[in-house]
């Protein structure tokens, strides 16, 4: 999820630091659930309500045991993206609306920023677009099919700073290698961050991970299988005036 905007966006949750606990179908999971994000709770305006009641189940599902049949669900067969953390959607959207021949797949817990998303959808007319909610890693482990993504988008997640919560952090060992038994060879995942020691264990775990290698952030476009532009969100924007540098990483899958 979008952890850094959805925090600056919305401080509720429902217990602070409380994650969701093991069930008893992980042992049978390639990755069991993971906690790198925060329960929280939120309130759809009416408008959003009836959208969501009229068009969910058309754009949307709910995290679950079944891969993901791309001609089936986009009626077509494109370039597939997902992005993990899609917050409020406004990153998905425009990225989309640029590349309409690419399929994306956003993936957020937070149900308002799916509704804000569902808006822009119907709004904006986009089709290439659909969403899931729940967390990144089970979605990636059992609805997405190994090898089938041409891209993985995981922008401004939460960097759980205390050194006791780094195991919460999305972008572990584990998650890298999984995101890469994903892509399809010469798939992308593209990084971005605004936390200074995120950005190094960012570096240093996506380096060791053998089925990926480092692409130059500044020399990759017209290379890379998608577009790279991101529009600057509400948080990248406040984060940019406190002079937080925001740091850009890409790896690609092997062949």
């Amino acid at each position: 999820m979008n952890q850094s905007e959805q925090s600056a966006e919305s401080a509720d949750e429902t217990a602070a630091g409380q994650v969701p606990a093991a069930t008893a179908d992980d042992d049978a999971r390639l990755f069991p659930r993971v906690t790198a994000y925060r329960f929280r709770r939120g309130t759809l305006r009416p408008g959003q309500q009836r959208n969501w009641e009229e068009h969910w189940e058309t754009y949307g599902r709910n995290v679950a045991d079944e891969v993901v049949d791309q001609q089936a669900w986009f009626g077509r067969t494109a370039p597939l993206i997902v992005e993990i953390g899609s917050g409020t959607g406004t990153s998905t959207a425009a990225m989309a609306a640029a590349e309409p021949d690419v399929d994306v797949i956003a993936v957020e817990v937070y149900q308002p920023g799916l509704a804000q998303l569902l808006g822009m959808i119907l709004r904006e007319g986009l089709p290439n677009i659909r969403m899931i909610r729940g967390d990144g890693v089970d979605v990636l482990t059992n609805m997405i099919a190994p090898e089938s993504l041409t891209g993985v988008r995981v922008f401004f997640p939460d960097p759980w700073p205390k050194a006791r919560h780094h195991k919460r952090r999305l972008l572990q060992s584990g998650t890298f290698a999984l995101i890469a038994s994903r892509l399809a060879p010469g798939g992308v995942l593209h990084v971005a961050t605004d936390h200074a020691d995120y950005a190094e264990w960012i570096a240093e775990t996506g380096d060791a991970e053998p089925a990926l290698e480092r692409l130059d952030a500044a020399a990759a476009p017209g290379t890379v299988p998608f577009s790279l532009e991101r529009p600057v969100t509400k948080f990248e924007g406040k984060g940019l005036r406190e002079e937080r540098a925001i740091t850009e990483f890409l790896w690609r899958r092997r062949a």
